[in-house]
């Protein structure tokens, strides 16, 4: 994955987020943890992306 297409992905993250963050009326808490759960989901992802987190697609759960 190129950079640009990296940066790409990180501004429409960025972009949705703060849409969704204005203009969805809903308690702070929740939007804390969407902000969470989000900011962990695109950590391992550039993780994931930049080959630091490799064992992550080979976790199997169950058998």
């Amino acid at each position: 994955m190129s950079l640009v297409s990296l940066i790409v992905v990180l501004v429409v993250v960025g972009v949705l987020l703060w849409l969704v963050n204005n203009y969805i009326p809903m308690d702070g808490k929740i939007k804390n943890i969407l902000n969470i759960v989000v900011v962990i989901g695109v950590v391992l992802w550039l993780l994931q992306a930049f080959g630091l987190l490799s064992g992550i697609s080979s976790i199997h759960v169950g058998r």
